[in-house]
């Protein structure tokens, strides 16, 4: 292979490889290597299955592209790697000829990411609408609400008489009930209050608070102090994340496991959120050992009055989600049984409007 040719290979984002007829690697560019993590000089002359926990079910593919000579595509595949990560991965077999035996070129286009974007911009625009059309209907229903309490103030000062007085005490009680729901719905009308503001002082906040709430939680730390002051409204951060952790405490609490919570600080750069692309984000991991999210739940866990505790009120996570939003932010999570973490990622840098 010529010198220019290496160089172009070498610096290829697609992951490539050439295997030979036995399907050993015989040639890794470092995307390829970074992808897999295979070194260049352990790999070479070693099966491609041995990298892979799931390399049988490649081996059947790629096997039947060099007994019939034809190219093969195959769209979101899964691999799992040795240390049991699993991605997804656009990939295409070409068969060449190099001698007695054929060999195969394999280009593989890591896709996570971009499914991630995809699936995140699509639940933000269905959030969105969805927030539209409940403002739409919590405006519908505080108008008529407004006029039943006047209505009953009225009623009681005609009255006069204070054995009444419970049954139009009651109607007044009932309706201011409902207008602080539906303003819980609407959630907070003004724009952030941004200022520089440091993530560990937030978090050291809510762990004083949350402790005080559930003495026997035990709140494990591993912060990154490196990380710089981001730019944000350090009252409202205070109170999405707050419910984060008050939702992953009552969690624990209520299913009676030995209470664990994991708050994790990171940075990560080039990260894109919806169709920006931000330099550098921080990253906010809540982890707790609960018995996880119910499957039946995962679609719809941001929606409002969506709950899987039988007290709930289904708010938290959407206001949460809000005051994220309202940052130019995200939350994603991941739950299994024994370890759910939601991870809220924030650009440092608020864009501008």
């Amino acid at each position: 292979m010529s010198e220019l040719a290496g160089q172009i290979l070498d610096n290829l984002n697609a992951a490539i490889l050439c295997l030979d007829h036995k399907l050993r690697i015989r040639l890794i560019n470092p995307s390829a290597q970074d992808l897999l993590a295979i070194s260049d000089t352990r790999g070479i002359d070693c099966p491609l299955s041995e990298y892979l926990l799931n390399g049988q079910e490649i081996e059947s593919v790629l096997f039947d592209a060099l007994q019939t000579g034809q190219p093969y595509t195959q769209r979101k595949a899964q691999l799992t790697l040795l240390n049991g990560n699993r991605i997804t991965v656009d990939y295409t077999v070409s068969p060449m000829s190099e001698g007695e035996w054929p060999m195969l070129t394999m280009e593989i286009q890591p896709i996570d990411r971009l499914l991630r974007i995809d699936r995140d911009e699509a639940v933000r625009i269905h959030q969105e609408t969805t927030q539209q059309m409940i403002r739409g209907l919590a405006h519908e229903i505080k108008n008529p609400l407004g006029g039943i309490r006047g209505a009953a103030q009225l009623l009681a000062d005609e009255l006069g008489g204070k054995d009444l007085d419970d049954y139009t005490n009651i109607i007044i009680e009932e309706t201011d009930r409902l207008r602080n729901l539906v303003d819980r719905l609407l959630g907070s009308n003004t724009l952030p209050n941004l200022q520089e503001t440091n993530i560990h002082e937030i978090l050291e906040r809510i762990c004083a608070l949350v402790e005080a709430e559930s003495p026997g939680l035990t709140i494990t730390r591993d912060y990154d102090p490196s990380i710089p002051n981001l730019t944000a409204d350090k009252e409202q951060l205070h109170q999405g994340i707050l419910n984060i952790v008050r939702n992953a405490m009552q969690a624990l609490t209520d299913n009676l496991v030995e209470p664990e919570i994991t708050l994790v600080t990171r940075t990560e750069r080039q990260f894109t959120i919806g169709t920006v692309r931000h330099r550098l984000v921080v990253r906010i991991d809540v982890i707790d050992n609960g018995p996880g999210i119910p499957e039946h739940l995962r679609e719809q866990l941001f929606y409002p009055m969506i709950s899987g505790r039988p007290n709930g009120t289904g708010l938290g996570l959407s206001v949460a989600h809000s005051i994220i939003s309202q940052h130019h932010g995200l939350i994603e999570f991941e739950s299994q049984p024994g370890c759910t973490v939601f991870s809220l990622i924030i650009p440092l840098e608020q864009p501008d409007e």
